[in-house]
Order: structure tokens, then sequence, then C-alpha cells
């Protein structure tokens, strides 16, 4: 029993050291409003890859506010923010964006929603012609 104090003592200083400040600009606006204005927008066009079903502007997952840094410090740096979304899918995957570029990987995602439609209407043609016989 008298080893549990020290031990208990020993793990919970790595468990404590694991808390992360947030970066300089996760939650901090760029003082160029024009910058800010196109960061945000950037940001609103990427996913939180902890979260998935949130942009990194709205989540609060640590990993989103790393990467609302990034897009900030490389806004303020001077890159455009197409060259920043490049970046971060190269970086992360054509995931991270809201809006996938067609490729070999993405064509199902682009054409699923087509062919469901045409599946759609060849059943309510099938059904309507049921009906008027």
């Amino acid at each position: 029993m008298r080893w549990l104090v020290p031990l208990a003592l020993i793990t919970a200083g790595p468990a404590a050291a694991q808390v992360v400040a947030p970066a300089e600009y996760a939650d901090t606006q760029l003082p160029d409003s024009d910058r800010e204005a196109a960061a945000r927008g950037l940001m609103e066009t990427l996913r939180c890859l902890v979260c998935q079903g949130q942009s990194i502007a709205d989540s609060d997952a640590p990993m989103a506010g790393d990467m609302r840094a990034l897009v900030r410090q490389r806004i303020a740096a001077g890159e455009s923010p197409a060259a920043v979304r490049d970046w971060l899918v190269e970086r992360y995957g054509a995931y991270v964006t809201y809006d996938p570029p067609l490729g070999a990987a993405t064509w199902p995602l682009w054409l699923a929603p087509l062919l469901l439609l045409g599946v759609g209407a060849f059943v309510a043609r099938g059904s309507f012609r049921r009906k008027g016989r």
C-alpha cells in the first residue's frame, strides 16, 4: 500500500504535462480585418479532423484550435487562402475540406448523388406506370 502514493505522484506528472496551451492565433483575430475575413472564410470550409461534423471555425477541439492557428499564421504571412487550403489538403488529405477536389479517389463522392437520383427517377417512373394501368 505504501507504494501507491509514490506511484500516483509519478504517473500524475506526465498526465498533467500533456495539457497544451492554445496556439497564439487559435482564438485571436488578426489585426488586419481583410486577412481575418479571408482566414475566417477558409476556416469555415475546413473540416475538424476530430469532430468530423464541424468546421474548424466552430469546433472547440484542440486540433481545430491548432488548425485555426495555422490558417491565421499563414494568412498573416501573406499566403492566399487557396495556397493554405492546398497545403492543408496535402498534409491531411482531401477529407479536410468540405469540397473535395474531383480525382480518382473522390469521383464516387461526386457520382453517387447523380446515380441515386437516376435510380430514384427509374423507380418513380415504374411506380407511376403501374398505377396508370
